[in-house]
């Protein structure tokens, strides 16, 4: 039985763990990427977008490429987090130039693929795997958006589980909460693909080296950013194992790995400690939440990003 084709939008904020989940997603025969907007995050949006066509260029994939909001909704960009992914956002691996980016701004680009698809036998599905910032702005474009759209995907939140940048929020919610709450609450179809599933799944040093190994560009600046990814969860987990967030989302959109979900309506704090946190509501939309996915994700990830055609210097 053949799987129906998946039109999916791209949003993110490209580190390190978007470049392996863009990766793997160019390897899925039944995703079409059909548009990726870019958001600050671990890097800021332009920086984001340049990294983004880069990895597309390195495969020899065309895909519209959207530079998306630079500041979160009332406030300030905080400069990422070069601890993290490196100060260019991918492990400092220089990445050889792609093509530019589009010039539509990423919410007009997703509010407009969202019209066309909805005419069409097939939805457009969308995968955010950075702050919500551009969902939000695409919302208050097209208030329809919920309607317009099939799955919306988010790799995000920590909702029974300790935080990853304070000990009850999750990065690309703290980031910027007020987006995330409008988001979350608006009525999408919502899966959303929390810490409480991410740190359950994780590459190790063996797959940076058989990245490597493959000897194209492309696994190879993916396997050594992953080790210097790697680097630095050492330093939080005190093993050289690093979580699979964006790609676990990633393969939870595309349908290869099957998820256990907990149904609950979700609100995010915005002010105070507690700032970012994503908790468990009274009423309101109900969110599917990923507390469980197949012990073979980290398997179905790799062999894809493995195999994906690549282009060869």
């Amino acid at each position: 039985m053949t799987t129906p084709t998946i039109p999916l939008f791209l949003d993110c904020d490209t580190g390190v763990d978007d470049a392996l989940a863009l990766a793997y997603l160019l390897d899925v025969p039944h995703v079409d990427l059909v548009g990726i907007g870019t958001v600050s995050g671990n890097i800021d949006s332009t920086t984001a977008a340049v990294n983004t066509t880069a990895l597309l260029g390195m495969c020899g994939r065309t895909v519209p490429v959207a530079v998306g909001a630079h500041d979160p909704l009332g406030g300030v960009y905080g400069g990422g987090a070069p601890h993290v992914h490196g100060v260019n956002g991918v492990g400092g691996v220089d990445l050889p130039a792609g093509v530019a980016a589009a010039e539509d701004p990423a919410a007009e680009l997703l509010v407009r693929l969202a019209r066309s698809y909805a005419a069409g036998p097939r939805r457009l599905d969308v995968l955010a795997i950075g702050p919500l910032t551009n969902l939000a702005v695409a919302l208050d474009l097209e208030p329809r958006l919920p309607e317009l759209i099939g799955t919306l995907t988010i790799m995000g939140g920590a909702v029974w589980e300790p935080g990853n940048v304070s000990p009850v929020a999750e990065a690309n919610i703290h980031n910027d909460a007020e987006a995330a709450r409008r988001v979350l609450t608006a009525g999408f179809d919502l899966v959303l693909v929390p810490l409480d599933v991410t740190r359950q799944h994780r590459f190790d040093d063996a797959d940076g080296d058989r990245f490597i190994a493959a000897g194209d560009p492309l696994r190879v600046a993916l396997g050594t950013m992953l080790h210097r990814y790697i680097d630095f969860y050492e330093t939080v987990d005190q093993v050289r194992r690093a979580p699979l967030h964006d790609p676990l989302a990633a393969a939870i959109a595309a349908g290869e790995v099957e998820p256990t979900v907990r149904e609950t309506a979700l609100d995010v704090v915005v002010d105070g400690t507690e700032h970012g946190r994503t908790v468990p509501a009274a009423q309101g939309p109900v969110v599917q939440v990923v507390v469980g996915a197949d012990a073979a994700a980290a398997d179905v990830i790799r062999n894809r990003i493995l195999q994906l055609d690549a282009v060869h210097a």
